[in-house]
């Protein structure tokens, strides 16, 4: 096993093509092919499943990959140290529910950093993709919730797909509303008061039950409720219809503006922020830069 094979690997993976990969490589497309089919069958495993639209990671190889990638860092660590013509590109991936505290973190990792260039992903998505990213190595963080109502079953499944949970802290849930919302003025806001206005949430694709729902009480019935995908349209919604959500209260002004205001709401549960990783995958400099930027946003 050399580091050239664990390029060809990352770069496959990548591409999701083995010509397309060849060319990027500067090799041709048989050497390339004779290289990971070498490798596969001196550590025994099949890393990739052709077929005739591309190559995909099998699972084995996903798992590789992740380990692959840990080698490929730490061997650019080492190139820059000593060799200061080779230039490093560091790459980095979370998946997260609709938090701006997780993109300010994210900011604060590529500020950290500072590299000439890089490829790091954020996404912003649906609760059981988050687990699914984390479990295929697609992203090496997730950021979500837990409460009395979904702690189980999202428990069961991070079981399943062997990942853990690390808190980072506890909220009480709080509304977001527009700063001209009627209730803007009120210190605390209960649920009778919220009757009259419309509940905003985040759609769920096909897992779009209460469980998997980025809202704590989904299981309430609401008179008036709109489901969207991403943050910038529930914000609007906020401001134009005078419509709320439900989340841990932590909000950042530099993000979402002065528009966008917190209030507790009168309801006796709890959110257990935290994140997710593979049990068997250490965290790279990168997340753990990621989750310490996170837990100096939530402190603020």
């Amino acid at each position: 096993m050399t580091l050239q094979q664990l390029k060809y690997v990352a770069c496959v993976a990548e591409t999701g093509n083995i010509t397309l990969a060849a060319e990027k490589l500067f090799i041709s497309q048989p050497s390339l092919t004779t290289a990971i089919r070498n490798l596969e069958q001196e550590i025994n495993i099949t890393i990739f499943n052709r077929n005739n639209k591309g190559v995909t990671l099998s699972n084995e190889g996903n798992i590789f990959l992740s380990y692959a990638r840990q080698v490929l860092e730490q061997a650019d660590l080492l190139a820059s140290r000593y060799n200061k013509t080779v230039e490093r590109k560091p790459s980095f991936s979370v998946s997260c529910q609709h938090y701006s505290f997780a993109v300010n973190a994210f900011i604060d990792v590529i500020n950290k950093f500072n590299a000439h260039s890089y490829d790091f992903t954020i996404r912003e998505t649906q609760t059981h993709e988050i687990m699914t990213d984390v479990n295929q190595r697609i992203s090496e963080v997730g950021v979500l919730y837990m409460s009395s109502k979904n702690e189980e079953i999202i428990s069961k499944f991070l079981k399943q797909y062997d990942l853990k949970f690390e808190l980072l802290f506890m909220a009480h849930p709080h509304v977001f509303i527009n700063n001209t919302h009627p209730l803007a003025n009120k210190d605390i806001i209960t649920l009778e008061d919220l009757d009259d206005y419309p509940y905003l949430s985040f759609e769920q694709g096909e897992y779009n039950s209460f469980y998997f729902s980025e809202e704590i009480l989904s299981t309430l019935d609401r008179r008036k409720n709109i489901k969207v995908r991403d943050r910038a349209t529930l914000f609007n919604l906020l401001i134009g219809l005078n419509g709320y959500t439900v989340s841990s209260g932590v909000i950042s002004k530099e993000l979402n503006g002065e528009n966008i205001i917190s209030k507790p709401l009168k309801i006796n549960e709890y959110m257990k922020i935290g994140y997710i990783i593979n049990k068997d995958q250490p965290l790279s400099q990168y997340g753990n830069a990621f989750v310490e930027a996170i837990k100096r946003h939530v402190t603020k």
